[in-house]
């Protein structure tokens, strides 16, 4: 069974620095050469990354402990100790580094820049040899600084998908299938609660110059926020997204309530949450009564709500589908006028669309790998 691995924790090391060397010069002729031991290397720095094709944290679940290497020793004829190599450790595009055990934010990789790298860690400076220490009246000092020593720290990443709309909805609202519907995701669809398991990642196509991200999570079900079904666990992946997109399934007899139920899962976990702007689609149409029902639904929310779009659709025939796509993209269009940066450019070409996760897969990209190290 596959898991989302969305979170891991690790270990890190920087490395430790070379020690100094205590030498001196010995060369016939020459009986008083006085000292030369060299410097100390410094010790490798721990380094994250981001990596725009990798998709969980899945690697460093399994990989923990992550070392950068130590410094070499320095040597005789004033010879540097060789610097430790650094580690560098991949993640998505995402991804929160906190501490562990005070859950202190360290780092937050949300940049679009193409190389952005953070040096968490630092190594051990590097001791100096004698060579340092001779003096008018030290001529031959028989003593040299230690390296110093590296950090060690254990962290918590967690990773939250970024997007520009997230999905909301009870199960079997219709939300994977809107997603497959617009985008080139392929999420499991089935008649059947919480067949997403794990979120899914689409992209709509607009033009030739603009992408929209749509985040599809499993479905919430009332006490999300407290930890009820998978919607807790997930709920973390909508809270990056700009705006929100509410599918309510009114062939259900809970239809009228089910928005009020959503919102309220939503407030509970985080306020900020619900000050998103939304889209509501009232979906499944082509059933018996779901029209009628659509209209109450619209007139209700418009009661309490009016500034938000309520459109009624059926995914599964293709009714309401075209007005429900203009809104999506004019919606996406407003917030970035009003300095909302896409997030369309952070998904790499050759990235899958759906978040699907598979343990198992080789991918000698995400491994951990020491600069000028082979593969």
């Amino acid at each position: 069974m596959f898991q989302f691995a969305d979170e891991a924790v690790i270990e890190v090391h920087s490395g430790k620095g070379g020690n100094g060397c205590i030498a001196f010069r010995r060369e016939k002729y020459i009986p008083h050469g006085g000292p030369n031991g060299g410097d100390g290397g410094k010790g490798g720095d721990v380094i994250f990354c981001v990596k725009r094709n990798m998709r969980t944290l899945s690697k460093l679940r399994h990989h923990r402990i992550f070392k950068a290497r130590n410094g070499g020793d320095g040597m005789g004829w004033n010879k540097f100790g060789k610097d430790g190599e650094d580690v560098v450790i991949p993640v998505p595009p995402g991804t929160t580094i906190r501490d562990y055990e005070t859950g202190e934010l360290i780092h937050d990789f949300t940049s679009e820049s193409e190389n952005e790298q953070f040096i968490l860690l630092e190594g051990g400076k590097g001791g100096w040899g004698n060579v340092h220490f001779k003096s008018s009246t030290n001529q031959a000092p028989r003593y040299a600084h230690s390296g110093k020593p590296g950090e060690v720290k254990t962290l918590k990443l967690e990773l939250s998908i970024m997007a520009d709309i997230g999905l909301v909805g009870f199960p079997n609202a219709g939300k994977s299938s809107l997603l497959t519907a617009f985008t080139n995701a392929r999420p499991k669809i089935a008649p059947y609660p919480f067949t997403t398991k794990i979120p899914n990642l689409g992209v709509l196509r607009v033009d030739a110059d603009q992408d929209i991200i749509i985040a599809d999570i499993p479905g919430i079900i009332e006490g999300a926020s407290e930890g009820v079904g998978l919607g807790f666990d997930f709920l973390k992946h909508i809270s990056r997204t700009a705006c929100l997109l509410f599918m309510i399934d009114c062939s259900d007899t809970n239809y009228l309530t089910a928005y009020d139920t959503l919102c309220n899962e939503l407030r509970n976990y985080s306020e900020e949450l619900m000050e998103k702007p939304r889209i509501v689609l009232a979906n499944k149409i082509d059933i018996e009564g779901a029209e009628q029902n659509a209209a109450e639904l619209i007139e209700a929310i418009h009661k309490i709500e009016p500034e938000t779009a309520v459109i009624p659709v059926s995914v599964q025939n293709n009714i309401g589908m075209t007005n429900a796509q203009k809104s999506i993209i004019q919606l996406v269009n407003r917030l970035e006028e009003d300095g909302y940066a896409s997030t369309s450019e952070i998904v790499a070409n050759n990235t899958t669309p759906s978040f699907m996760n598979n343990d198992n897969f080789d991918d000698d990209d995400d491994m951990i790998q020491y600069p000028g190290s082979e593969k």
